[in-house]
């Protein structure tokens, strides 16, 4: 099957989904690209249509709508790729309207809404044996400091409701050296259901993904296995570089806990190898593409590729990855150091047969940086453009 169909990417701002528009553009398929920022990175790449549509967060029924208008551009059915939580969210509550010319790689609402809580994930896991870090759930500033004293700091604390949190703070949790810490970090967390957590010793390296697409009827269609090197924040950022490693415990561990959540679709599951123990605890799970799935498609392990078919009702056969050590990184970051890899490595970014939107974000680098010399140029006196 090539050259024929239609997928729409939904949230195409950054990496993954722009590494989801090349994963089914490279393939001959039309490619409708959805956000609410018509800077979008993916809007630039040579596979995407640009589409605008409302923030879901702000308008809801608008951006619904405007999913729906695709259908009037096609008369293909459309597997959608949503690439962020909130626009998962609002597809899936929005499903029984769409379900006539969409399909979805995601349960239903009710299975999905469960999800969203991170202390039904942790105790789904307990209760299928699985390991899992030690929590507690506070439900006031003297449980929230009880639970430090308890763990020993230092200690996190996560939201266990987790949209918006990132919005809101910038980080994904707040690591808390001291009482005073958590109390402050307890206070910032509290609209999101806040966990304080144990942490768990390592560094960014002993953070294991699986990721994976499993059919509706249960078929594991797709596994890929692989672990952080590094992160874009220290110890609470996203991947900045990623390495694939086949760690059978990973995908067992991984493939349990989705059957236990009732889960089919794409997801990435992540653990932390805990050296105390040498087992692998459960982070969290996230119901769609994660920001380093092109590394999979690199190792053989085409995710929206492989969910495409599947929903399209012309599944492939099981792909199991390939390519141990193969490695993905965000080279260029403001910044930061350049993130050389020894290749092979897949950039998240800079693509030969898609050179556009390594460009422009080359291009929108060198202007930050001008606009930081001016200043500086201004107060010493420098020589001023005419």
């Amino acid at each position: 099957m090539s050259g024929k169909g239609t997928a729409v990417v939904v949230e195409v701002a950054w990496v993954n989904g722009l590494a989801a528009i090349r994963s089914l553009g490279r393939r001959g398929l039309r490619v409708l690209a959805l956000d609410h920022r018509p800077y979008a990175l993916g809007f630039r790449s040579r596979y995407a249509e640009p589409r605008l549509a409302p923030d879901p967060l702000e308008d809801e029924d608008g951006f619904v709508a405007a999913l729906r208008a695709l259908a009037d551009e096609t008369d293909d059915v459309l597997p959608a790729f949503p690439t962020h939580d909130e626009h998962v969210n609002a597809i899936a509550r929005h499903a029984g309207e769409l379900a006539d010319r969409f399909r979805f790689p995601f349960p239903s609402w009710e299975v999905l809404e469960r999800i969203q809580s991170k202390r039904h994930q942790l105790e789904t896991a307990a209760a299928a044996g699985l390991p899992v870090p030690r929590t507690f759930h506070p439900t006031s500033r003297d449980e929230a400091l009880a639970a430090g004293e308890e763990l020993g700091f230092p200690v996190l604390v996560k939201p266990s409701a987790n949209v918006g949190f990132r919005r809101s703070h910038r980080r994904q949790l707040f690591r808390c050296e001291s009482a005073a810490e958590l109390e402050r970090a307890y206070e910032a967390a509290t609209p999101f259901e806040p966990m304080v957590q144990e942490l768990i010793p390592g560094g960014d390296e002993e953070l294991y993904t699986f990721g994976s697409y499993v059919s509706p009827g249960g078929e594991a269609l797709g596994l890929f296995s692989g672990h952080k090197l590094s992160q874009t924040r220290g110890f609470m950022g996203s991947a900045r570089v990623g390495e694939a490693i086949w760690v059978d415990e990973v995908v067992e561990q991984g493939l349990a806990f989705l059957r236990a959540l009732g889960f089919h679709g794409i997801s990435q599951v992540e653990t932390k190898r805990d050296p105390r123990d040498g087992r692998y605890k459960l982070m969290e799970v996230n119901p769609r593409l994660w920001q380093w799935h092109s590394l999979a498609a690199a190792c053989g392990v085409d995710l929206p590729y492989i969910a495409y078919r599947d929903l399209v009702g012309d599944p492939l056969p099981p792909a199991r990855m390939h390519g141990d050590g193969k490695r993905w990184a965000i080279t260029l970051m403001a910044g930061k150091p350049l993130a050389l890899e020894r290749p092979p490595y897949v950039d998240a970014v800079f693509a030969r047969d898609d050179p556009k939107p390594a460009l422009v974000q080359l291009g929108r680098f060198a202007h930050r940086g001008i606009h930081r010399l001016r200043p500086a140029a201004t107060a010493s006196g420098g020589v001023r453009g005419r």
